[in-house]
């Protein structure tokens, strides 16, 4: 028998067994979907947080005062305000971490829970009080709508998010560019222990796009002096921005910062938030990879299956072709054909199937905001469909070995 010949036995072979054949290349199919997904998935998260990374400007540290440690476990509930930071955040500190070599610049900023009252309507929301021209050293990639202008020393001006000003989910704007809104603040006042609130207009001058960045995606901004006064922080800040004069010295201006104040300060980069959800992603590719593993794997036990039983259903066949001149290379030769084929078809479809599967898993991957897109990499494609094909001839092996080792009186004898 030449080549042509075996192909056309084994898929002949493969045809008078219609049914258990397209069960068995289903298997190899779905294991290879999901390993092409999961590559197209993994590939397409990469691309997303080095886009992300770009948005967030790496080269910048968050600061914030570590709090007091809260009572032990089983001492109740504590009335009142929260406990203070052991370091407070002020100019004095500002000026110290700003004299640190690598520190380009430090941006100090209040933040609270505030209500919008807008067009009748109120919502909570996060307030960020900073220098707005500062919103470009956070967010590089800061967009505006048009007709919005930044007015850095009006205490009465607000920019808003775009997020904020258009909920998602809700058909009209909640608030437009140039209206009026009035922010309420609520707080307990440390020398009384009441509840008491302070109230400011302000005027939204500016709106801004969308940029993947959450610390100001979410926020309405304002200037320090009218976050200082409605916040009633006397100078007290929350949060520091401190901007390293390149992304390869955060390592080293975290070291300093560390080394001034130790545990008493709390350190967050933008590093180490992409490193933690980089390595939750690649925890979740992992668990989907091996599950692709495992189908391709229960694939090839049903190659081994359906060939093994193959074997015994035409052992006289298998005598005749032996009677008849056919070696053992030939007859083994026809069941790894066999195998071959349901390897590539199973493989083939595969590829297809894992495109599909690509985009579904990407819609479940980062939710709300920017879409993630999978990328097929040529070179993850071409190796999955050699490992599915390769696999589905390792399975077929058995059944071929046992098949070219039946002897022509025993396969003719047989029922």
């Amino acid at each position: 028998m030449n080549i042509k010949e075996t192909f056309i036995l084994s898929f002949d072979a493969l045809k008078e067994r219609k049914i258990r054949s397209i069960l068995t290349i289903l298997m190899v199919m779905s294991g290879s979907s999901l390993l092409v997904a999961v590559n197209s998935f993994s590939a397409g998260f990469t691309e997303f947080f080095n886009k992300q990374f770009s948005n967030l400007a790496p080269n910048i540290l968050f600061i914030t005062g570590s709090q007091q440690e809260e009572p032990g476990e089983g001492s109740g509930p504590v009335a009142g305000p929260r406990p203070a930071p052991k370091i407070t955040l002020n100019s004095a500190v500002i000026n110290r971490i700003k004299s640190l070599p690598l520190v380009e610049s430090v941006i100090p900023s209040y933040q609270a829970q505030v209500t919008l009252e807008s067009q009748g309507d109120s919502k909570s929301n996060e307030v960020l009080s900073l220098d707005p021209q500062q919103l470009l050293v956070i967010a590089p990639t800061l967009e505006f709508v048009d007709g919005s202008t930044i007015r850095p020393t009006d205490p009465s001006a607000m920019i808003v998010a775009e997020d904020v000003a258009n909920p998602p989910g809700e058909e009209l704007p909640f608030i437009r560019l140039g209206q009026n809104i009035r922010v309420k603040y609520s707080f307990v006042d440390e020398q009384s222990g009441n509840t008491k609130e302070e109230s400011k207009n302000f005027v939204v001058t500016g709106i801004m796009k969308s940029t993947g960045n959450p610390t100001i995606d979410n926020a309405v901004t304002i200037n320090t002096d009218a976050g200082d006064a409605l916040l009633q922080k006397s100078g007290k800040y929350d949060s520091l921005f401190v901007v390293a004069e390149a992304v390869d010295f955060v390592d080293a201006v975290e070291h300093e910062v560390r080394s001034l104040y130790g545990n008493d300060i709390g350190i967050t980069t933008v590093k180490a938030v992409l490193k933690t959800l980089q390595e939750f992603t690649g925890g979740i590719n992992a668990f989907l990879t091996s599950i692709a593993i495992i189908s391709l794997i229960v694939g090839g036990i049903g190659i081994i299956t359906t060939l093994y039983t193959s074997v015994i259903e035409r052992t006289r066949e298998i005598g005749t072709l032996k009677a008849i001149g056919a070696q053992n290379n030939q007859i083994l030769g026809l069941f790894l054909v066999e195998a071959l084929i349901i390897g590539i078809f199973g493989a083939t479809l595969g590829m297809l199937g894992g495109f599909a599967g690509g985009f579904m898993l990407a819609r479940v991957g980062p939710g709300e905001g920017p879409p993630l897109t999978p990328i097929y990499l040529g070179s993850d494609i071409i190796r999955v469909w050699l490992i599915s094909v390769g696999l589905s001839i390792l399975a077929g092996l058995l059944p071929a070995l046992k098949a070219s080792r039946l002897t022509p009186v025993q396969s003719l004898r047989a029922q």
